[in-house]
């Protein structure tokens, strides 16, 4: 039995249609990428999942129950809006959290010096979060939504503001949480960091799923149309080869853009008969082009 199940949920408000009909099952130890433009239905969706707000239709179950105000406390939420007090303690307000999570406050305090010294900050815990910078504000909020040990979290936008030391920081304590079993839908606008985290994706455009499956699924879908090639030498002419769209020269490899797959090999053939082909590769599609053919091609 999965750990969250979303089964063709509904959510209209007026005449706007929000959610129309999405379903997606995450299973434990799984990270589910949620994307889709701004108003797509994201964060309606992650409301529904979290019981902020209910659909008109269909259901959404935790481990094949229904929600109940019990099932909150085994929910985490970390919001693209942050919304901790600013001139109020870390300690004080975590704690608070937790408390309400249904841990007691020793257990809360415990929990909360643990994940300060995971992130390398003690010393926050009686700190002001006014006196933190905004990356380590967004740090405790992260902390806010794993202190009670959820089983299921929901992260919007949880990397958003942070520097590249910090977001490979915060990435390896989702996978952490991930390896240890916890159940995660994930939502960003970043598309490599859905790569690299996420086994399973819904792509949502104007309250519609476009795209849902596993990631490799979804990639075998869509064409390879570009070829990464390096050689010990000069490769003239590429752009004159059958197939072969258009040719890009990096520093140390050439992009080349093709119609088909089948022109790999003839490109392949051509590249070694002037030089030592040191790399070769057709690439499968990235998410973001992915998305950005799916997305646009409804935009047009």
């Amino acid at each position: 039995m999965k750990p969250l199940t979303v089964e063709n949920i509904v959510k209209q408000y007026g005449e706007k249609m929000a959610v129309n009909g999405i379903s997606f099952e995450v299973d434990r130890g799984e990270i589910y990428g949620l994307l889709g433009a701004n108003g797509a239905g994201k964060t309606t969706t992650m409301r529904m999942v979290l019981g902020l707000i209910f659909p008109d239709a269909g259901q959404i179950l935790y481990d094949g129950k229904a929600y109940t105000k019990e099932q909150l406390k085994t929910l985490g939420y970390l919001p693209e809006e942050r919304g901790l007090y600013a001139k109020v303690k870390v300690s004080d307000q975590l704690v608070y959290l937790a408390q309400l999570r249904g841990m007691s406050r020793k257990d809360a305090q415990e929990s909360l010096r643990k994940w300060l010294e995971r992130f390398e900050v003690p010393e926050y815990y009686d700190k002001r979060v006014e006196e933190l910078s905004k990356g380590n504000q967004q740090k405790i909020q992260f902390i806010a939504s794993v202190i009670h040990k959820p089983r299921i979290i929901i992260m919007d936008e949880a990397f958003s503001g942070l520097d590249p030391v910090n977001v490979e920081l915060l990435k390896s304590t989702v996978k952490e949480l991930r390896d240890q079993g916890a159940t995660i839908l994930f939502s960003t606008h970043r598309m490599e960091h859905v790569e690299e985290l996420c086994r399973s994706i819904t792509i949502l455009h104007r309250s519609n799923a476009v795209l849902a499956g596993s990631l490799k699924s979804i990639k075998g879908q869509f064409p390879r149309e570009r070829v990464l090639l390096a050689a010990n030498g000069e490769i003239r002419g590429l752009e004159d080869l059958p197939g072969v769209i258009s040719v890009m020269r990096h520093e140390q490899a050439y992009e080349i853009r093709i119609a088909d797959e089948q022109a790999g090999s003839r490109i392949l053939r051509y590249a070694m008969e002037q030089a030592e082909v040191t790399r070769f590769e057709i690439m499968e599609p990235t998410l973001n082009e992915i998305f950005i053919r799916t997305v646009g091609e409804r935009h047009a």
